[in-house]
């Protein structure tokens, strides 16, 4: 018989449950030399049926050279390291399956069983190595409540409950900063006094509010630089803003309606770079508006928001961390990390926005950061590439 009759006629043994004539069949033709993956993995599935672990094995590892992402062959390993005990080994074969896996309509119905098999079994030895991981610790004295909450964050990372999320600055980078998404309100202890101004500062904004112009998109565009939409943000005024400050100077009319708001941050470490920084300014997010993820511009500056007026079901995501604004509540989060934000209620949310050196930079790091971008600004026509 030629090799492909061979083949369909070793597939036809299997399909009817003589695992022993099928692994004659396929070992013939690949004693002819003429074998691909899929002769493999016949022989593969013939040997399991036989109980031949190691021709089993053989046969899987020659598909796996030839395709690394081939489903079938990734799920037969795993289970062989299943049914050995092996559960950590296993999971990672389920895992690369369904890591490879297309949507489970777009798959035969016994590959997709074997996909949904496998993803429960990774669940549960997930499951299983978290728990061994957390019995062991606790008992040299780990606690979620009490230890380390860096350690508790790397212990989530590690297992795949929380994505690791890191500074991307759109513009400009400044290495080995931390890497901290909402930083502890201790580091800041004027946070205290601007809290204490909240209702001098809302009063403000309620007057402000009173005028229909006095809000702007908070993206326009620019007529002279390449649109950026931002998933329809650009030109919204789901998402619009009042500037007391705007790239780097005082807006006088502005801040002469709102003269409690700008007494209330002269306590503040603003960050300062001419024609750059910073931005002061209420921030206001329409009912139903989402902004989407995105990164700020610099990682040498900080961004602070105050909540003004915030209805139920306003929501906040920087990294992983999710927080619901609460009125007189403020917090300390680094821009460059992703981040975006939701008005899930039916009414209007607004907070000041703010942005702070960070407190890392030395004196003499910040003025040299606010030097170069003077001098950025002074080359050609160049003018300022990033706000808030």
């Amino acid at each position: 018989m030629k090799a492909r009759e061979v083949q369909q006629a070793a597939m036809e043994a299997l399909r009817r449950g003589d695992a022993r004539r099928a692994r004659e069949l396929f070992s013939n033709i690949i004693a002819r030399g003429g074998a691909d993956s899929a002769v493999w993995l016949g022989l593969a599935f013939a040997c399991k049926n036989l109980g031949d672990n190691d021709g089993k094995l053989a046969a899987i590892d020659k598909v796996l050279a030839a395709e690394p992402r081939n489903l079938r062959a990734l799920v037969l390993k795993g289970d062989h390291f299943a049914q050995a005990g092996d559960g950590r080994t296993a999971s990672t074969f389920y895992g690369a399956a369904l890591r490879a896996a297309p949507p489970l309509n777009q798959l035969p119905t016994d590959l997709a069983k074997d996909i949904q098999r496998a993803q429960a079994a990774r669940e549960r030895y997930a499951k299983e190595y978290e728990e061994h991981l957390r019995s062991r610790l606790a008992a040299q004295g780990f606690s979620e409540a009490t230890s380390s909450r860096r350690f508790a964050h790397s212990m989530d990372l590690l297992l795949g409950k929380k994505q690791l999320y890191v500074q991307q600055p759109l513009f400009y980078y400044f290495p080995e900063l931390p890497q901290i998404q909402f930083y502890d309100r201790n580091s800041f202890p004027w946070l205290d006094s601007l809290e204490s101004a909240t209702a001098d500062i809302r009063n403000e904004l309620l007057h402000v509010m009173e005028d229909k112009n006095a809000f702007a998109p908070y993206v326009e565009e620019v007529a002279d630089r390449p649109p950026m939409d931002m998933h329809g943000m650009q030109n919204n005024p789901s998402w619009s803003a009042f500037y007391l400050w705007k790239d780097g100077a005082v807006i006088p009319d502005n801040a002469g309606r709102c003269p409690e708001t700008m007494a209330a941050l002269k306590d503040v470490p603003l960050a300062r770079i001419r024609n750059r920084t910073p931005s002061v300014l209420f921030s206001l997010l329409h009912p139903g508006a989402h902004i989407p993820p995105h990164h700020g511009y610099i990682n040498v500056r900080l961004v602070c928001h105050l909540p003004l007026i915030v209805p139920d079901n306003c929501v906040f995501r920087v990294g992983n961390d999710i927080h619901n604004w609460q009125e007189a509540k403020a917090w300390v989060f680094d821009d460059t990390v992703e981040h975006e934000a939701w008005n899930k209620s039916d009414k209007t949310r607004v907070i000041l926005l703010f942005d702070i050196w960070r407190p890392e930079l030395t004196e003499e790091e910040r003025g040299l950061v606010a030097a170069m971008f003077e001098a950025i600004d002074g080359y050609g026509k160049t003018r300022s590439e990033w706000n808030i």
